[in-house]
């Protein structure tokens, strides 16, 4: 009778007792160890596992096999008669010895034979028998049977969740791959995780002065006859310091369970491996220990100081590794050329100083209750490297940090990544068709008057009407009732003039924005670009970036833990680390880098920070890229004293102050960033800071998107600034930027406030859809605003206004409690050698502000409201159609030019100048507006203007107005040319009024005919529309410019469609924006 088969989990050896012997093998060569040797290198799971437990036993012992099958064993091939240790001898001869022979040994005994045999027979077990039967092996079998052949290889591989996954969460030693960051998350693969924390147990070791940089560990091998000696009680030695006296290269000390106290400094002078028995936490070790050897390993132990010092280890020339290790209260030093690896350790209120240190690595660590930086790294990288150098570099490379997918409950920003789709609340929708006949900007308005339905709903607009009706525009005498009524000739004459002006006036032409492509085509130029640039697309674009991200030199710290402490780390004195995937929270700051240091921070969490995130200062560097830096209370990114790092596709919001700060004299390179929701403004700059602000998504900030005080500068360019509650730009004191090409819609305030003495280039902007003005202006400032397109926003869309800034009172967000003490004393004049020539265009001298080349448009009340108190020259803007009149000059104390503009299509009147204000009017294209084409009280000069089409006068003079004015060509089908009331007097000449056959051309009072001089006009009857085609041709239509049409009129055209949502709900009107008065 056939004896019974051996039960799972014992072994089929008669060596491990109470098994059954298998009979004797024939010699003959097995036809398993062939296929052992023809698996291809790395298809194995366990072949690192297997090799590592075959170097760990004795010479000579067998292999031990933890499961036999349940089922007798059929035929090998193999000769009866040999002994096992005849045909394991046979088998490492043939595999060729080694770790192979051990396999070899495996595949020919009887187990692995049947199971071959088996396996030729695929269907006799379904695949889940198969993987429970190898869920039941230990990790030096499945690495041997993952090498016999590609059916098995695929079995092993297939036990990543089931039996990896015992395995490395079963070993006391090892703690969960992905803590302490995300430690309920699993990783990729169970196996490769506890591959790597096996690896790490057999690297510390060195063998070879001349390391390859490949991958191959084998390199590292522990010396053959180690020993193992054990210290505390019940072990060999008593202290630790007896059995490092007795120990040889490469032991192992095992400290037994316990308090293991020394009474004064270790020296350890060989390599050797201290491991703690049994759970973390058993074993603590209170000693200061100084490395004095090559290399070292300490591992699952709890560190605390001895009573004489707080230093628990120091090494200033070897390595030293720690793995699965705490320490409390105390401090890790590591001097150049000494380095070390640190993995999976706790730090309760200890730290780590490095000092110029080539090149280390902390991963997967918990820093807590420092009460300084928890990591400090001082000083350049030493270029004297130590031998595990080359090691850590091939380490630091293999060991990327893979792209996180951002957690929507811990990131509120992935909430407002649809920032687009979020306007699209109880607002009105505006949709702008590019290349077709007409843009609507309510979906139900027709094209003839769009704004006039914008109207309808805001109060202000109405408001507006009812106050300015009677006061600035006052009825003719009866003797105008007949203007109302025309002839068909004329009639014929007001479209032969439409023609006339079309043909003749490419600028009038180009004004019409609702019947051209020019607003759609500029908006569309910004919002094509509009998905933020990801960190691979700038990593290929800028090399200095990518040169960043791939160095490897000073500190590299992964996925580590920073909390509840004061400080996350400290670099200065021209220290270098790189820092990624790492949490920082609840602490003073994240990181502080100052003196010549770089920091490269790459996929970071950095929030709850006390102060600011991230502070760099005395001209520190470095790639901030990929972070998410929310909720702290000062500035998420602070740039101060020089510092110039590269700040690129970061998340930075919900912070209690600003997003972003440079101030006194830093620089910067901030590009392709999401800033929104945050208190203060999303980018603040001051004292001097000069960055370069571009392609940043801002929006939905609780102040200013970009703020730009106290002498700050920078170039600002191509940025998204949307929804935010206060100004989009607000520049002020000094404040001078160049911004340029940027998108500023849809704010609850004023799309650009320029406060008092503020400055700067404000060049190429889409100013859309604010609720406030487009662009706030004090008069003390000096603004250049150039080439624009500023529409549909519900309150002005030029507005200028003379009263004073109160110097403490800020809106919320910009500034008046920043801490700014250093730079504050240090910015009078302060400018470095290299900002002068940076930005050019923004250090030319201004001493008078400009308002240029604007397309002002669609706005809810005046296109340009004036109430200056210096000078202002308004020249060749485009204003059409904007809800009130074209321009409004109040209040101007000194002269206000209003030269070659095309003002046409306005609701209420072309030029409407109160009393007491000084303005020339000269070369402007007066065109088609509802009321008076120039309405004045003021004084000055108008000349040489073309005011044609208005639905009432073409010009009329009130109260005590005194103007010249000369060389006009003025026609009004409805009404008369020139109206002179009251005591208005002056000069009228040599004007060209063209009449219908009402004859009505100039009315004036017979009270004041010696103060109001009227000579030498001409007066034109039309009768025949080729007679109006005629009027504008020598000279052509006004506005008429040397330099041909205006840069802003020169959009090319394009097939592309767009929903941009805004608010045109109004709001209080009072003299002002009632968002800026407070300012």
């Amino acid at each position: 009778m056939a004896p019974p088969p051996p039960r799972l989990g014992q072994s089929s050896g008669g060596e491990a007792g109470g098994g059954t012997r298998l009979p004797p093998r024939s010699p003959a060569p097995s036809p398993a160890p062939r296929r052992a040797a023809r698996v291809p290198p790395g298809r194995g799971g366990g072949e690192a596992g297997t090799a590592a437990a075959a170097g760990d036993r004795k010479a000579g012992s067998p292999p031990p096999l933890s499961v036999s099958p349940s089922f007798p064993c059929g035929p090998s091939g193999r000769e009866p008669g040999k002994s096992r240790r005849a045909r394991r001898g046979g088998g490492r001869a043939s595999a060729g010895g080694g770790g192979l022979g051990e396999t070899s040994a495996l595949v020919g005994s009887s187990f692995s034979g049947f199971l071959g045999q088996v396996l030729m027979e695929v269907g006799i077990l379904p695949v889940e028998l198969w993987q429970l039967i190898f869920s039941y092996l230990h990790l030096p079998d499945l690495g041997r049977c993952s090498l016999v052949c590609r059916a098995w290889s695929e079995l092993v591989l297939s036990l990543d969740r089931t039996r990896w996954r015992q395995l490395c969460l079963g070993c006391l030693q090892h703690r969960h791959p992905n803590w302490p960051n995300r430690p309920g998350v699993e990783p990729p693969s169970w196996r490769e995780a506890f591959k790597q924390h096996y690896l790490a147990s057999k690297t510390w070791s060195k063998t070879t002065q001349d390391l390859d940089s490949s991958n191959c560990l084998s390199l590292f091998r522990r010396r053959k006859g180690w020993r193992r000696l054990c210290v505390g009680v019940g072990g060999e030695f008593g202290s630790l310091r007896a059995a490092l006296a007795a120990a040889s290269p490469y032991d192992r000390l095992v400290l037994l369970p316990g308090v293991h106290e020394e009474q004064s400094e270790v020296l350890l002078k060989v390599p050797v491996e201290v491991v703690g028995q049994g759970k973390l936490g058993d074993v603590a070790l209170l000693a200061s220990i100084d490395q004095h050897c090559p290399t070292a390993r300490l591992t699952n132990v709890v560190f605390m100081p001895a009573r004489f010092t707080s230093l628990l280890y120091k090494t200033t020339s070897g390595y030293v590794q720690f793995d699965n290790c705490n320490f409390e209260s105390g401090q890790l030093q590591i001097h150049a050329p000494g380095t070390c690896q640190v993995k999976f350790c706790t730090f309760s209120q200890s730290s780590i100083h490095l000092r110029s240190v080539a090149l280390c690595i902390l991963e997967h660590c918990e820093f807590t209750g420092s009460e300084n930086a928890s990591v400090t790294v001082e000083g350049c990288p030493s270029s004297d490297r130590n031998w595990a150098c080359k090691h850590l570099a091939v380490l630091a490379k293999s060991c990327t940090v893979s792209l996180r997918e951002p957690d929507p409950a811990a990131c509120p920003v992935a909430k407002w990544d649809g920032w687009r789709e979020s306007l699209l609340r109880p607002v009105r929708t505006c949709k702008i068709v590019v290349g077709e006949e007409q843009s609507s900007f309510l979906a139900a308005a027709g094209a003839q008057a769009p704004v006039g339905l914008a109207q309808e709903d805001s109060e202000f607009g109405e408001n507006l009407r009812a106050a300015k009706e009677e006061e600035e525009y006052p009825s003719l005498d009866s003797n105008s009732s007949d203007s109302d009524l025309r002839s068909d000739d004329e009639e014929d004459a007001q479209v032969a003039y439409k023609v006339a002006c079309q043909a003749h006036s490419p600028n009038h032409t180009l004004a019409d924005v609702m019947d051209s492509k020019l607003q759609s085509n500029r908006l569309h130029a910004l919002q094509r670009d509009i998905k933020l640039k990801s960190l691979q697309q700038e990593l290929q674009q800028d090399k200095e970036a990518q040169s960043l991200a791939n160095s490897l030199q000073g500190c590299i710290i992964r996925q580590c833990l920073f909390r509840d402490g004061k400080g996350g780390i400290f670099i200065y004195s021209r220290g270098q680390a790189k820092v990624e995937g790492s949490i920082f929270r609840d602490l003073t700051y994240a990181v502080r880098c100052i003196q010549n240091s770089k920091v490269i921070m790459l996929r970071n969490d950095i929030h709850h920070c006390k102060a600011s995130g991230i502070f760099l200062r005395l001209l520190a560097g470095g790639l901030i890229a990929d972070n998410n830096i929310h909720s702290n209370c000062e500035a998420g990114v602070d740039i101060r004293k020089g510092a110039n790092p590269l700040v690129l596709c970061n998340k930075i919001h919900s912070g209690l102050r600003s997003g972003i700060v440079v101030a006194g004299n830093g620089k910067g390179i901030i590009r392709s960033n999401q800033i929104c929701g945050n208190k203060e403004a999303g980018i603040y700059i001051l004292y001097n800071g000069n960055p370069a602000v571009s392609g940043n998504h801002i929006f939905q900030g609780m102040a200013a998107g970009i703020a730009v005080n106290e002498n700050g500068r920078g170039q600002i360019t191509g940025n998204i600034i949307c929804e935010n509650q206060w100004g989009g730009a607000d520049i002020r004191h000094g404040g001078d930027p160049v911004l340029r090409n940027n998108l500023i819609s849809c704010g609850y305030s004023d799309g650009v406030v320029v406060g008092e003495r503020g400055k700067g280039l404000i060049e190429g902007n889409v100013i859309y859809g604010n609720k406030g003005c487009g662009v706030w202006m004090m008069s003390s400032s000096l603004p250049h605003l150039i080439n624009n397109q500023i529409s549909h926003n519900s309150i002005y869309g030029v507005a200028v206004f003379c009263h004073k800034d109160n110097a403490g009172d800020y809106p919320p967000g910009q500034g008046g409690s920043e801490s700014f003490q250093e730079e504050r004393e240090g910015a009078g004049g302060e400018n470095d050698a290299d900002s002068e020539e940076e930005y050019p265009a923004a250090r030319r001298p201004i001493s008078v502000a400009l308002v240029e080349l604007n397309s002002i448009n669609h706005n809810g009340a005046a296109g340009l409201h004036v109430k200056s108190s210096e000078v202002l020259n308004i020249i060749a803007n485009v204003i059409h159609a904007n809800g009130d009149g074209g321009v409004a000059v109040l209040q101007s104390s000194q002269l206000t030019r209003i030269a070659n503009n095309s003002i046409s299509c306005n609701s209420r009147g072309g030029v409407l100048v109160e009393a007491d204000c000084q303005v020339e009017l000269r070369g402007n294209g007066i065109y088609e507006n509802s009321s008076h084409g120039i309405v004045s009280k003021g004084e000055g000069v108008i000349a040489e203007n073309d005011i044609i089409g208005n639905h009432r006068c073409g010009l009329q003079l009130l109260q005590a107005a005194d103007m010249k004015v000369t060389k006009n060509r003025i026609q009004s089908f409805r009404d008369y040319g020139i109206a002179l009331f009251d005591e208005a007097k002056g000069l009228v000449q040599e004007n060209l009024i063209f009449q219908g056959r009402s004859k009505k051309s100039i009315l004036r009072p017979i009270l004041n005919a010696e103060d109001c001089i009227i000579q030498n006009n001409m007066l034109l009857t039309f009768k025949k529309r080729f007679d109006m085609e005629c009027m504008l041709i020598n000279p052509p239509a006004r506005p008429h410019l040397e330099g041909g049409v205006p840069v802003s009129c020169t959009a090319a055209a394009g097939q592309r469609v767009s929903s941009i949502t805004t608010r045109v709900d109004g709001g209080c009107h009072n003299h002002g924006s009632i968002f800026c008065t407070i300012l």
